[in-house]
């Protein structure tokens, strides 16, 4: 017996006598656990809702329920309350029995494609990608917990002017292997081209030459293209590995950016594209409010969306899959309506179903992050400070060193993940250094501490947890607030909004707090049912924060 089948329950008892079962959860003052409104139905039988509420509770009050223990009215609403009794010891039972697959779902046909990070060869991966990937990750882990057949996939950038700003700058300036963090490396040069080189006569025709020769072929700009790429590609999968991101297939734009020229020339057979005067190829979605879009340009060039409609084929050709999401920035936002309307027109099945899971831009403190011009915030140099950050804190603790050494990793990535993940995705944000790695509030740090807090509670007790009947307030909240974990988890994979996890997780945390510091466990004569409510809290924290990919501590 769940919150949900409460819910149900409820549903059931008011739908035949309401007409409607709008149900809500009252505020944290109101002692009821579900309320119905008669303000609705007041304006419709034109009576009091006072009144409403009263014939309600009379009609339904002494009907037999499973849960629900009370249905009583209160001014203009019916409140109805859950039998505690029965629903502590189902709840926890549930728990203690599932453990790690608590909240999972059965197993579903459904195959989803995710795309994520995306990255370009010419520079590390910086705060904005971390953002991506914390997306991504928790997306993928949540729908793959509930039963979807999840794949990951990410599409390398390796190709375009952009690429040849770097290569251009090593082949002015530098040379020589790298003496540092390979992508660290190539991504200098990507900011050296920027201060000493761009806005200077001759570099745009020199960039357009090397990008024309890399296009035909030449062994010499292929060679250096070849060498820098393997450098940063390598440097951006160490980067991938520390920060938990898992690809089950990775493209690469150099090797699909020609097949869109394929199904452009069928499309204009087909006289589902048209020719301008200009000899570039178009797509009129005037009617879909999207304008005219260009898929060849009248050189014969494809541009990006040309290369995505082959990529989108390509996956489906690998995957067969029901749904696409691509975790990619706002600033995309008519760029995939347009490519999904396209994908529809030409008879793609999944095109209905793709889903555009954008995000806002991360802000630092100082101001926006800027690629070109060195301002950026490296996601290998922001790690290797968060778990610096994290090990001072664990040493002013006096934690032992060798324990500093495991701990300070996990701590620094949990507070960087969680302070992206808690935000709505489509939100801009400030990322705060300081703010993310503290031990209290609404930080990644502070529920692993609340893990290990509630782990030190069974380190003092030789008694076995036991799932069992618990009465008082603070352990009945917390109970209710266990048993919606499933709810929000689908929730969160329905709307693709898994900072809805990260704030349940957060009100869990501050909730069992608060039961550690007003109710005795170990001694009590309820210690058995206590230690239960406590593992299960764990157990929640340990689910819920390894799909954000975080780590949780019993020590911290």
């Amino acid at each position: 017996m769940s919150w949900k089948n409460f819910v149900s329950e409820c549903e059931k008892l008011i739908l035949p006598v309401a007409g409607q079962a709008a149900l809500e959860v009252p505020p944290r003052e109101v002692s009821a656990d579900l309320a119905f409104a008669c303000f609705e139905l007041a304006k419709q039988q034109k009576r009091s809702p006072f009144e409403i509420a009263k014939q309600l509770e009379a009609e339904i009050g002494k009907e037999k329920k499973a849960l629900v223990k009370e249905v009583k009215a209160s001014g203009p609403y019916l409140n109805f309350y859950l039998d505690y009794e029965k629903f502590t010891p189902s709840v926890l039972k549930e728990i203690l029995s599932q453990k790690s697959k608590y909240g999972s779902g059965k197993k579903k046909k459904e195959t989803i494609v995710i795309e994520f990070p995306g990255p370009n060869t010419n520079k590390p991966l910086h705060l904005g990608h971390m953002r991506n990937m914390v997306l991504g990750t928790s997306v993928s882990n949540i729908m793959r917990f509930l039963g979807y057949n999840v794949k990951n996939v990410d599409i390398i950038n390796d190709r375009g002017v952009h690429i040849c700003k770097s290569m251009m700058a090593y082949r002015e300036f530098g040379g020589g292997e790298p003496d540092k963090k390979p992508d660290h490396f190539v991504g200098d040069f990507y900011v050296m081209f920027a201060k000493r080189l761009e806005g200077q006569e001759g570099t745009e025709q020199k960039l357009h030459e090397m990008l024309v020769d890399w296009e035909n072929g030449n062994k010499e700009v292929r060679a250096l293209w070849k060498k820098m790429n393997k450098w940063c590609v390598s440097g951006i999968h160490e980067t991938y590995k520390r920060f938990g991101v898992r690809t089950d297939k990775t493209y690469y734009e150099s090797q699909h950016y020609l097949k869109g020229k394929k199904i452009v020339v069928d499309g204009l057979k087909k006289r589902i594209f048209t020719r301008e005067p200009d000899e570039s190829v178009i797509i009129d979605l005037g009617d879909r409010g999207l304008g005219k879009r260009v898929l060849l340009r009248g050189d014969g060039t494809s541009v990006y969306i040309t290369q995505d409609m082959a990529l989108a084929a390509e996956r489906f050709r690998d995957f067969m899959m029901d749904r696409m999401i691509y975790v990619v920035g706002e600033e995309q936002r008519d760029h995939f309506r347009a490519l999904f309307a396209i994908l529809e027109i030409l008879g793609y099945k999944f095109a209905k179903k793709c889903y555009h899971l954008y995000y806002g831009m991360v802000n630092l403190p100082e101001g926006k992050m800027k690629s070109r011009e060195g301002t950026v915030v490296d996601a290998d140099d922001l790690m290797d400070e968060m778990q610096k950050v994290a090990a001072e804190k664990l040493r002013e603790r006096a934690v032992a060193e060798l324990d500093v050494a495991k701990r300070a990793e996990k701590i620094g990535l949990g507070a960087i993940k969680y302070f992206i993940v808690k935000f709505d995705p489509g939100r801009a944000i400030t990322y705060d250094p300081k703010a993310s790695i503290e031990f209290e509030g609404d930080t990644g740090p502070y529920l692993q501490y609340t893990y290990a807090r509630a782990n030190s509670i069974l380190g003092k007790s030789v008694k076995a947890p036991k799932a069992g009947a618990l009465g008082e307030e603070k352990e009945c909240t917390l109970v209710k607030k266990l048993s919606q974990f499933p709810l929000i988890l689908e929730k969160s994979a329905e709307e693709f909004k898994p900072n809805l996890l990260a704030n349940y997780l957060f009100e869990l945390a501050t909730l069992f707090n608060d039961f550690y510091h007003s109710v005795k466990v170990v001694g009590s004569e309820k210690e058995g049912e206590r230690l239960a409510l406590v593992v299960s809290v764990m157990q929640v924290l340990e689910n819920g924060l390894g799909l954000l990919g975080i780590d949780v501590l019993k020590e911290m």
